[in-house]
């Protein structure tokens, strides 16, 4: 597997040589932009706006920082490579703090962290982080950005999450809302919760939407119509109490005894 990223993590005067590896793939289904009139596919040219619209090819074009109107500092790779110090190049670890008080909304890209050397000393902080239950929070450049960096061990694993900075999570828009519900409604609430809950299991979760999108093509290439699935009409309940008893009473678990304590839960709601 090719790796995103070469370098190492240090902590105190032990250095870790490391290559991050992408934990994700992307299973999308690519379309190409076409044009309806003659079916052949649209390009984007890169182009000149000075040169009457001639196509720039990738070897010429560079990175400028516009200082003034129309005027431009040229800055190549190896301007960035300059100022970086040894400490940009490497992952630092900073603290260790408790996993939990990371807020999941910091959360950018996660890597798989595969050691090239000093596997001793991997392991070593990797069963200590484990044990501990400690995530290490680091800095490092990527690139061209400084970015800061959760590192945290699971089941024999050391994984790396790069992190959103503070000033770049933007507020949430939403009001505050007062109205908290009534005592009954919380607890009918409560209720459809606790029948409701049950151990995140990744594998239990398969991408739906995207079958129907290649069953969708194959009708496509076979000349056909894509039909639309036949769904029974919504329910408007205006009354947040009868909507809560409804949603209730049409929970089922897959167990008998969670069925029961299903019944048990409607049963000390109402």
């Amino acid at each position: 597997m090719a790796y995103s990223y070469k370098g190492s993590i240090s902590f105190g005067l032990v250095y870790i040589p490391i290559t991050l590896h992408n934990t994700i793939k992307d299973n999308s289904i690519g379309f190409n932009m076409i044009d309806k009139k003659t079916m052949s596919r649209v390009k984007y040219k890169k182009t000149c706006s000075d040169c009457d619209g001639r196509e720039v090819k990738q070897e010429d074009i560079v990175k400028g920082y516009e200082y003034e109107e129309g005027k431009y500092v040229i800055f190549e790779d190896k301007d960035f490579e300059k100022i970086k110090s040894k400490k940009d190049r490497n992952i630092t670890i900073e603290k260790f703090v408790d996993v939990s008080d990371v807020d999941p909304l910091y959360f950018d890209k996660p890597y798989y962290v595969v050691p090239t050397g000093a596997e001793k000393a991997y392991s070593v902080l990797l069963t200590a982080m484990e044990e501990e239950n400690k995530a290490a929070i680091a800095k490092t450049v990527l690139g061209e950005k400084e970015t800061l960096i959760m590192i945290r061990a699971k089941n024999g694993q050391m994984l790396l999450n790069t992190l959103f900075f503070e000033e770049e999570v933007q507020k949430n828009p939403s009001k505050e809302v007062k109205d908290s519900g009534n005592a009954q409604e919380l607890k009918m609430a409560k209720a459809i919760i606790e029948s409701m809950s049950g151990e995140f299991k990744p594998e239990e979760y398969k991408d739906e939407y995207i079958e129907k999108v290649k069953n969708a093509i194959e009708r496509k290439i076979a000349g056909k119509e894509i039909v639309s699935p036949k769904e029974g009409k919504e329910t408007k309940i205006i009354d947040l109490m009868e909507a809560l008893k409804k949603s209730l009473t049409q929970v089922q678990r897959p167990k008998t005894n969670r069925n029961n304590k299903t019944k048990q839960s409607v049963k000390k709601a109402q």
